[in-house]
């Protein structure tokens, strides 16, 4: 058998290996060029050209068993359970849940339903639509939400930020960004894009809702006091209020501030207790007990069915001549199931989809931002040590708006209120939704007649009563005491809410986060000590977090001049990369520049302790660079079997953290061991 004939088999076996392996390889592995980025493979051939080829037919059948591994994971139980947790649930559920989800529905019923109203007052809508928000939110989250005790609807921040758009325009639009909402929650559910709220952080966050409950409580001055004008944010409300100061109602007055003062005094009947365990009590106390909780969980309820009565027994047969303000006339029955609204016309002036968004503005980006940031922490609040799966509950409450648009509703999210009313209540299901949508729906169907005699003085009452609960004052006193720099954001953010508005001010107090996460980034801090190691004078230099672009030209900058200030010919400088994590091309680079810069002036430089993943983007940028790589337990480990004289210890001179100081030269270190 000759060369050739040898040459033959080899290649034949080697073509055979070849087409084994590839129909062993998993098939994301071996996807063309063309497929690989859109199902999720790489392509691992060097030949370009096969990269701009159309798949070939040997490769279809390996798509086609890609796709369906796809199909298969995500047709999956597993994947049906997370994405519908009805279909969990469900069929676990027992008799014994039904009692327990019936009265925490019908509970929450009676805290969303006068809350829905004061809300879409706040927002300039009528009455109902604070309704027709609960209901459709409610039998939505019943299918796709993963808490049982979050209950969704209308809150008073939406309905503030939804407000300028109805004052000005119509009720089209508190519906539209309704859906816009939606779709942008949803798209960030699927995407998995959740995360972005983290970029909020608490500061900014306590900033934006204690000026929101402040403006909001501002606004309520008018109808709590029975006052004429109308105005347009805080200092517009506080000039409306001194200028017709002399116009204030006694009646609204006195219903408005006993509203409060009975709201306050019933929230705390759920603290009722003598001492002693239920089990210790008779049965007689334990009713009574439960009496006074229930009436202090729907004491909203009650306050309004208390001024409905009042004003319907002070007026006439036509509701006029009441001695208060009332909402006034209010559209019966349930809403019409259509979709939003992509076009409108106010005040003789058509209005398309493009001029709508256009309108809108920056509070495209602020509602369903919001929505999210109270949605996601009003579910943690609530999970009891449980984790929450963040994806499907932004999938959920996208979901819930999207749905609420057909039934015109305005922007929902996630309600603390009605949340813990409903924990409170013993809720065991989200089954507990359509029982409260249900009652919603029921009330929308035969008593909205009777929201017509609600004074405006009790919703009024019954906002600014929800408001004081919002505005957090301890946050202030503890910033003081752990990060005074946070006070920062904390206060632009609510001067800017309060002075500006409340869209700006959120996107101002998150520039404010973003520049200090960047100033972090570019000026990490740097630990610099005096060492005497091994009778060697070292510069030891130690950067306490991840280092990228930002930071490149700084450490370079604080590593010469710490280098060069002391003219001490004796001076190695050692970077400690203990806790770098990561870095970045960028970074590499100016770690080669290091060295060249500390080379020309005859200094040594060792990278003690960088990790290999660290190490290989260094070597990727000079394969030279690995000899000033050092790992070791101890610095004396890194000089020890290097000629010096004396003992092999390690004396500390001085210490310091500020970003320059002294030292001197040492000889190159290229003998070293590695």
């Amino acid at each position: 058998m000759d060369g050739t004939d040898e040459s033959y088999i080899v290649t034949g076996l080697l073509q055979q290996q070849q087409r084994q392996e590839r129909h062993q390889q998993p098939p994301h592995e071996i996807l063309p060029g063309a497929l690989a980025p859109l199902l999720g493979g790489t392509f691992s051939s060097g030949d370009k050209r096969r990269d701009q080829e159309p798949p070939s037919r040997d490769n279809i059948p390996l798509v086609k068993h890609w796709l369906k591994n796809r199909g298969r994971k995500i047709f999956s139980r597993k994947f049906l359970y997370r994405k519908l947790p009805i279909v969990k649930w469900l069929p676990l559920y027992r008799l014994g849940d039904l009692p327990h989800d019936l009265l925490a529905g019908i509970t929450v019923a009676l805290t969303a339903i006068p809350q829905g109203i004061a809300y879409a007052i706040v927002a300039g809508l009528g009455p109902q639509y604070g309704l027709y928000s609960c209901f459709m939110s409610s039998f939505v989250y019943i299918f796709f939400g993963s808490c049982k005790d979050v209950t969704v609807g209308p809150t008073a921040i939406l309905g503030l930020l939804t407000q300028p758009y109805v004052m000005e325009h119509t009720e089209d639009f508190a519906v539209l960004i309704c859906f816009i909402s939606g779709v942008i929650i949803f798209i960030l559910g699927v995407l998995h894009l959740g995360f972005l709220v983290d970029f909020i952080s608490i500061p900014v966050t306590v900033g934006f809702t204690s000026a929101a409950a402040i403006t909001i409580g501002s606004s309520q001055l008018k109808s709590l006091l029975g006052i004429p004008g109308s105005a347009d944010g805080f200092l517009d409300t506080w000039i409306n209020f001194f200028r017709n100061i002399g116009q204030v109602q006694k009646w609204d007055s006195i219903l408005g501030f006993g509203t409060i003062v009975v709201l306050l005094a019933m929230r705390k009947l759920k603290d009722f207790s003598t001492g002693r365990n239920n089990t210790q009590l008779s049965l007689g106390l334990r009713l009574f007990r439960t009496f006074v909780w229930l009436l202090s969980l729907a004491r909203n309820a009650l306050v309004i069915i208390i001024g409905i009565v009042l004003a319907y027994t002070l007026s006439d047969e036509n509701g006029e001549n009441a001695p208060f303000r009332l909402t006034g006339d209010v559209r019966e029955g349930l809403p019409p199931f259509q979709p939003p609204p992509f076009s409108t016309s106010s005040n003789t002036t058509e209005y398309t989809f493009g001029d709508m968004v256009n309108i809108y503005g920056t509070a495209i980006g602020v509602v369903p931002l919001l929505s999210i940031l109270g949605h996601i922490a009003i579910a943690k609040a609530f999970a009891k040590g449980k984790p929450v799966d963040a994806t499907q509950e932004l999938i959920a409450l996208g979901l819930c708006n999207i749905g609420g648009s057909f039934v015109r509703s305005m922007p929902v999210t996630g309600s603390f209120t009605r949340t813990a009313v409903n924990n409170a209540s013993g809720v065991h299901t989200t089954l507990g939704g359509l029982f409260t949508g249900a009652f919603i729906m029921l009330t929308l169907a035969f008593l909205t007649s009777t929201f017509a005699f609600i004074p405006r003085a009790s919703l009024a009452g019954l906002i600014v009563c929800a408001m004081i609960f919002m505005v957090e004052y301890d946050i202030v006193p503890l910033l003081w005491r752990t990060s005074k720099l946070d006070l920062v954001p904390l206060t632009a953010t609510f001067l800017c809410c309060l002075l500006i508005s409340l869209e700006y001010g959120m996107i101002i107090g998150v520039g404010i986060n973003l520049i200090s996460i960047l100033y972090k980034a570019a000026r990490p801090r740097v630990h610099i000590q005096h060492l005497s190691v091994c009778s060697r004078e070292v510069l030891l230099v130690r950067p306490d977090s991840g280092l990228f672009f930002p930071a490149a030209e700084n450490l370079r900058e604080i590593v010469l001049k710490a280098s060069s200030k002391d003219p001490r010919p004796s001076l190695t400088v050692v970077i400690d990369g203990s806790y770098v994590h990561s870095i970045d091309a960028t970074m590499a680079k100016n770690l080669k520049l290091i060295v060249d810069d500390l080379k020309v002036n005859k200094r040594a430089i060792i990278y003690w302790n960088w990790g290999p993943g660290m190490e290989k983007c260094c070597r990727g940028v000079d394969d030279n660079l690995a000899g000033n790589f050092r790992r070791t337990n101890t610095i004396e480990d890194v000089f020890r079997g290097e000629p010096s004289e004396g003992d092999c210890r390690n004396a500390d001179d001085s210490t310091s953290t500020v970003d320059i100081c002294t030292g001197a030269s040492d000889p190159e270190l290229s003998n070293f061991p590695k």
